[in-house]
């Protein structure tokens, strides 16, 4: 049953990547954007359901987590994207929960491996245990927010699709530029060039949402084909 699953995985994961690399150049809120964002996110969710399952059959407790969190991370960023001024949904309130299930998993995992309770995952740095789980739980404060405002609009809703998905990005350019570099030629790997590509995600994620955070001209940049009604209620719930 591995191999079906494997080759659902890779596939996923080469979609992922290309869909979320043609999202991030279409100019924001377009239709090519937003087809592009859907490919993402269906593949996107694959490839991390599909990954938590190789690693639960392969013993990678860090993995297993890590599909969940990536899995979690892009349904809310996609939500978050097509939810205007309306009230939580089902997913909003359980978001919550598996967020903070994922991330005193990974925290915990962390603390077991610096104790020696539990064996690390070969090149897998400790900080990483602990970062990758600081997310969840930043992430489970946002939801918490959400659920305590009754729903998200303006530009707190497109800073949560923005970072929720760029991370999602991140994790499946870490995942293949970093966790698989034994599949690039030797040539490449000597370059260094793996490293800047798997963190790219990451420093498109602090471009975009200090855009959209601190500057006039978010709406113009990030909708510019939405319907001038729509834009013009989340203005006045900014």
């Amino acid at each position: 049953m591995r191999l079906p699953f494997l080759i659902l995985h890779i596939s996923a994961g080469i979609v992922g990547l290309i869909s979320g690399t043609f999202a991030m150049i279409f100019r924001k809120g377009s239709e090519r954007h937003r087809t592009a964002g859907d490919i993402f996110v269906v593949a996107m969710l694959i490839m991390g359901l599909c990954g938590s399952y190789l690693a639960l059959l392969k013993h990678q407790t860090n993995n297993v987590f890590g599909g969940l969190l990536t899995f979690y991370l892009i349904i809310t960023a996609w939500l978050s994207g097509k939810q205007r001024n309306e009230g939580p949904g089902v997913v909003d309130w359980g978001a919550p929960t598996m967020a903070l299930a994922i991330g005193v998993s990974l925290l915990t995992l962390g603390v077991r491996v610096v104790n020696g309770q539990s064996e690390g995952q070969a090149g897998v740095p400790i900080g990483m245990y602990f970062f990758m789980g600081s997310i969840p739980l930043l992430a489970a404060i946002g939801d918490v927010r959400v659920l305590a405002r009754g729903g998200i609009s303006g530009r707190p809703r497109i800073v949560r699709h923005l970072w929720r998905m760029c991370f999602g990005l991140f994790i499946a350019t870490g995942s293949f530029f970093l966790g698989q570099q034994q599949v690039f030629p030797e040539a490449i790997r000597k370059q260094y060039i793996l490293g800047p590509l798997a963190i790219l995600p990451l420093a498109l994620l602090i471009y975009w949402v200090v855009r959209v955070k601190f500057t006039a001209r978010w709406r113009s940049l990030i909708v510019p084909t939405y319907e001038k009604t729509v834009v013009a209620q989340e203005v006045s719930g900014d």
